[in-house]
């Protein structure tokens, strides 16, 4: 025994050990983190990160050249507002709320403002921030979209001069519904009170207005309801179809919701504008790739390449188990490569067994002495139910059912087991009441019998009382009698006896008496 609860110390400070080290290594991955941000320069505003080309402060953020040489230097600056909790970041060209900025997607989400229409306490005639010379954009992830009744949307774009006609980009028709009923169903926006259409590509200023529809079908439309509020706006079609959008309040809760930017550093689909800016903002150059509109990491490679060595090696032999299928997988820069050895290679082949070996060898351990562990408790569980059986007179009960003078069906020996899954345990929420005698539990048999658990305090356990109480018990069983409770069974396994009654929903003597 002595050598058994040794060994037992020894396995667990080992594996004291290996959850140790394993914490130490998480703590030091978590510690270094991949840069996002230039060397000195915040990362975070509040819980939204900021990587560059963004940036909080002079020199945080990238500055480059736009149409005719002239120098936008604010594109990509953030401003941290920290007046309010959490501080808020604000896209310094329009102030509008930062909700999150990818730098694989090449994606700035800001809340853009809704455009409303005869709406008592919203601000009249808001319209999207104008994107024009900038090297931004509205993303085909957006959808134009307008919730109203019996009017058009349109999306209209305004020539350079005077005297030319405005464009539209776009429109939709919302229809109202039979019942007069303004909410949109369903979250969803099929056009009844609600419609959306898709946008232009690389669409960079627009308008919002609205028009009136004055029948439908021959129908004339009731002028009351065409000019009820209305709204259009560009949203984030995953954010408006989300489970967590109730988009049906929209006009009469939101001013603001959340639009997709796309944005470059690099030449543009539509013109020869330039702005790479400085010659140094990285000089990774094996891990960095020119994209259409701007820097890629290279394959093999995860990180921000608009900064200098931003772009890290990717451990594939890590990221994918057994990525080498029985081979031994090698990690390269940028890459990986897969060992299969021959007869004439065989030191790693060693090293391989001799780590494979260990492994198995410590989870053999550790399995092995958990499950000693649970066979030691699972025995000496046993023996104390044993003890207690005996104890509580058991043994002389089973004697007299064996005898064959005490009907066998007529009381019933339960196990601990079952009496704690129907009392939940003991549980202080199920005790019916408490006296001298004990404390009463009512609990549910697998059957579906609903009884009353009698537990009883330690009483002195000599033979004489031992033989009285299984007398009691024996006797008790075979009363039947409406107005005594009858007693069911016993369960010896515990400290102290337990009795199961059956239940009597009508209360106490005393609440029957005086209620």
């Amino acid at each position: 025994m002595v050598r058994f609860r040794f060994q037992l110390q020894v396995l667990h400070l080992t594996s004291q050990l290996i959850l140790w080290s394993i914490t130490c290594g998480a703590i030091l991955a978590v510690a270094s983190p991949l840069p996002i941000a230039k060397p000195n320069c915040s990362s975070y505003c509040g819980s939204i990160e900021i990587p560059y080309p963004f940036g909080i402060g002079v020199g945080c953020y990238l500055t480059g050249s736009g149409p005719n040489g002239t120098f936008y230097d604010d594109s990509f600056q953030i401003v941290c507002d920290n007046s309010t909790n959490p501080p808020r970041p604000l896209w310094s060209n329009t102030r509008l709320e930062v909700r999150e900025i990818s730098i694989l997607e090449q994606t700035l989400n800001v809340k853009s403002p809704i455009t409303f229409a005869n709406c008592s306490n919203k601000p009249y005639n808001s319209q999207a921030p104008n994107l024009y010379g900038y090297p931004f954009w509205y993303s085909q992830k957006n959808r134009f979209t307008s919730m109203s009744c019996g009017g058009i949307a349109f999306m209209t774009s305004e020539s350079e001069f005077y005297y030319e006609p405005k464009t539209i980009l776009g429109g939709c028709l919302s229809i109202c519904d039979s019942f007069n009923v303004t909410m949109v169903k369903n979250n969803s926006c099929g056009g009844i009170n609600c419609c959306q259409t898709t946008i232009p590509q690389y669409l960079q200023k627009f308008n919002a207005t609205f028009g009136a529809v004055v029948s439908i079908f021959g129908a004339a439309v009731d002028p009351d309801r065409v000019t009820k509020c209305k709204s259009a706006f560009l949203v984030d079609q995953d954010w408006f179809t989300s489970n967590s959008t109730n988009i049906s309040t929209i006009n009469d809760r939101d001013e603001f919701v959340p639009v997709v930017l796309g944005w470059y550093v690099g030449r543009a689909y539509y013109s020869n504008i330039d702005i790479y800016g400085p010659t140094n903002w990285t000089d990774d150059h094996n891990s960095t790739i020119r994209g259409t509109d701007g820097l890629l990491c290279s394959d093999g490679f995860h990180g921000n390449p608009y900064l200098i060595d931003g772009c890290h090696d990717i451990n594939e032999c890590e990221d994918v188990p057994n990525r080498c299928r029985g081979g031994h997988c090698i990690n390269k820069l940028g890459g990986f490569e897969c060992q299969f050895l021959d007869v004439q290679s065989k030191r790693p082949v060693k090293v391989g067994v001799i780590v494979t070996s260990t492994s198995i060898g410590l989870l053999t351990l550790l399995v092995g002495g958990w499950w000693s562990y649970k066979v030691i408790k699972k025995r000496k569980n046993i023996k104390r139910k044993q003890k207690f059986f005996k104890q509580n007179g058991g043994l002389l009960l089973e004697q007299q059912l064996s005898s064959g003078e005490v009907s066998v069906e007529k009381i019933k020996v339960f196990n601990s087991k079952e009496l704690e899954k129907a009392t939940d345990h003991f549980n202080v929420d199920r005790i019916l009441g408490q006296g001298g005698q004990g404390t009463v539990y009512k609990g549910m048999l697998e059957d579906g019998r609903i009884v009353a658990v009698k537990k009883s305090k330690i009483v002195d356990g000599g033979d004489q009382e031992v033989r009285q109480f299984i007398n009691e018990i024996v006797i008790l069983s075979q009363i039947i009698h409406r107005n005594v409770v009858k007693l069911l069974g016993c369960c010896l396994e515990t400290e102290v006896p337990l009795l199961v009654y059956e239940f009597i929903a009508n209360g106490t003597l005393s609440e029957y008496i005086h209620q």
